[in-house]
């Protein structure tokens, strides 16, 4: 179903609306600040322990993420409080003492969500409790009722017949497996993916899956999923998991299976939004810089506490507390919020290319972006004349509980445009064990949040970000020849 001109209006207006609203926050912002040095007879190991002992008693993380979820909330891509969340981002660099802040502009195609529902219609009555996919098709006016067909995996639907699910909704029921890394995910959420595209080459007229997701509530967990241009394009929505399981029962009568579905979403209009971005600037060599953040949008269906809230707060706590010390790193610790992430790292892929020519500059990076439990472990990805500079860091996190993996670290979501430049990139591993429970849910809310868990992990970000910056000798990627 199309959407109404007055929805597509309105989100015009909202565009311009938010154009004119960061117009005077696009240019960079200096506050002028004594200059911090980092001198050589200080004894850089005691200093990093103060800061990581003073981030390990702050509430300063925890009273961030309050004030992204109470003061904006969902921050969908293209939305409101997409716009309200730069807004946001700009005033809290500021109101922290950030050195420089500044955004750069992100542009997209918009999605809009709207009416949503299902129900199992024979041979037994239920309501389900879905959640249209990002980036669906709408349902025609009246919606699609048809026979379900069920498939155990997308691979099982890959290796079916041509055919075999003509006029039919295909109903994928992979269950997701729960692990603390969370590498249950990348089987699993292939059906997501891909699903209403092998749907429809198998003449499916949408397709539903059981969530992606590790809990046993009744909210659906929604989350991208793409089309290819050469397939028809069917509506794509995930069930909840208790719902998938009852349809799991039902079909297990033997008997035929109908459903009713409709979803009343679809693409907007062009939007822009804005990366945001901080800097604690360097004391000896200002425009060589160690990048962490997280991303600022979230999906709509929570307050985008856990994904990504948490990963915004630790990293501008870390930030601020290495900026308030007396003894400045050698080089710049910059914080980047990051634009819409869900919808395809999109913000990460403008930055860039925005900077790819000063790749030179760009030392390493890590990306908070796992939630909010306590990190366990760390990795990296440096050159082996740099491991010296890791050991310091694994000294320095072995009192949080922090041990050191290997040297053979990926990046996080947004880091990976760089990454695949060639910037060195270090991964600090949160607990996971229940992140998937509320991972684009409703749930994703502030009250999921255990404030000493954020501060254990701002600790981490300081000793990774302090460490990295004043490294005597620049940190570059294992296996790289040199920058000319």
């Amino acid at each position: 179903m199309k959407l109404s001109s007055f929805v597509f209006k309105s989100i015009g207006c909202l565009a311009l609306g938010s154009c004119l609203l960061l117009c005077g926050v696009t240019q960079a912002y200096d506050n002028p600040k004594p200059n911090k040095t980092s001198e050589s007879n200080v004894d850089e190991l005691k200093v990093v322990a103060n800061l990581r002992d003073k981030a390990l008693q702050s509430d300063l993380p925890f009273n961030i993420l309050e004030s992204l979820t109470t003061e904006v909330g969902a921050r969908m891509a293209g939305t409101p409080q997409d716009a309200l969340a730069v807004k946001w981002g700009v005033e809290k660099f500021k109101a922290l003492g950030f050195d420089k802040v500044w955004t750069e502009p992100v542009e997209f195609p918009t999605w809009i969500r709207a009416e949503e529902s299902a129900q199992i219609i024979a041979p037994f009555k239920h309501e389900l409790k879905i959640s249209a996919l990002g980036m669906s098709v709408s349902t025609p006016k009246e919606g699609i009722e048809a026979e379900v067909i069920h498939f155990k995996s997308i691979e099982d639907l890959i290796r079916s017949p041509e055919n075999s699910a003509k006029g039919k909704i295909v109903f994928i029921s992979r269950k997701m497996e729960r692990f603390r890394d969370g590498k249950g995910y990348g089987p699993a959420v292939r059906g997501r993916k891909d699903g209403a595209v092998e749907a429809a080459k198998k003449g499916a007229l949408a397709v539903v899956i059981r969530s992606i997701g590790t809990d046993t509530h009744r909210l659906p967990h929604t989350g991208l999923m793409q089309y290819q241009d050469d397939v028809n394009k069917i509506p794509a929505a995930a069930l909840s998991n208790p719902d998938a399981d009852q349809l799991v029962r039902v079909f297990q009568r033997q008997l035929p299976v109908m459903m009713k579905l409709q979803i009343n979403s679809g693409p907007g209009p062009v939007y822009t939004s804005q990366n945001v971005i901080g800097e604690m600037t360097g004391s000896v060599y200002p425009d060589e810089k160690v990048i962490i953040g997280g991303h600022l949008d979230s999906w709509d269906l929570g307050t985008g506490a856990v994904d990504d809230g948490a990963g915004v707060a630790i990293t501008m706590a870390a930030a601020k507390i290495i900026g308030d010390s007396p003894y400045r790193p050698k080089r710049t610790v910059r914080v980047v919020l990051w634009a819409n992430e869900e919808q395809g790292l999109l913000g990460a892929v403008a930055y860039a290319k925005k900077h790819q020519n000063d790749l030179k500059n760009h030392v390493t990076g890590a990306e908070s972006d796992f939630g909010a439990g306590k990190i366990y472990a760390f990795a990296s990805n440096v050159a082996p004349d740099n491991l010296p500079t890791v050991e310091k860091m694994a000294k320095l996190m072995a009192p949080l509980g922090i041990e050191y993996l290997n040297n053979q670290a990926g990046p996080g979501p947004d880091l990976i445009p760089m990454y695949h430049l060639g910037m060195s990139v270090f991964s600090l591993r949160q607990d996971g064990t229940d992140y998937f429970d509320l991972h684009h849910t409703g749930d994703d809310t502030l009250d999921k949040v255990k404030p000493e868990n954020l501060a254990q992990n701002t600790a981490a970000y300081v000793v990774f970000a302090y460490i990295a910056a004043n490294s005597e000798q620049k940190i570059s990627r294992q296996h790289d020849k040199p920058t000319e």
